[in-house]
């Protein structure tokens, strides 16, 4: 009796561990609120809030976030904010926000942005898609 108790034990806490404690409670009504507060957040004007609910919405892997994500990536002035973006899309799976992805490695205004849309789309759409150089050393200067 006492080993099924601590082997019980042993399978809840590394379902806690693997899940997180909101995600084994979290029933389906629970998460459509969290979803629809987060895709409320994604037009919010507080960048720190709206990066943090483009982030979670990546990690839901949210079908319904893959429009209001891309517009963000298109159309934001805020770097960080088109940054996130480009990982939740790439994080969702969606074919039309993975192809918004793509074109903002090559095309977006901001070389950061850029490259980092490059290495999200190698990492988690196709790997080998874009090809990376290392950076050349500092110049060492001659006093």
């Amino acid at each position: 009796m006492k080993s099924i108790i601590v082997a019980g034990a042993a399978v809840m806490v590394a379902a806690l561990a693997y899940a997180g404690p909101g995600e084994m409670y979290r029933s389906a009504p629970e998460t459509e609120l969290t979803e629809a507060k987060l895709l409320d957040n994604v037009s919010c004007d507080d960048c720190h809030m709206k990066d943090n609910a483009m982030y979670d919405l990546g990690e839901l892997r949210s079908e319904k976030a893959v429009i209001p994500l891309m517009g963000v990536l298109h159309s934001d002035p805020e770097e960080s904010s088109r940054i996130v973006a480009a990982l939740a899309l790439c994080r969702i799976g969606d074919a039309r926000g993975t192809f918004a992805v793509k074109r903002a490695a090559r095309f977006d205004r901001s070389e950061k942005v850029r490259t980092l849309a490059a290495w999200f789309y190698n990492t988690y759409v196709q790997e080998g898609s874009f090809e990376f150089q290392p950076a050349a050393p500092p110049m060492a200067r001659n006093n």
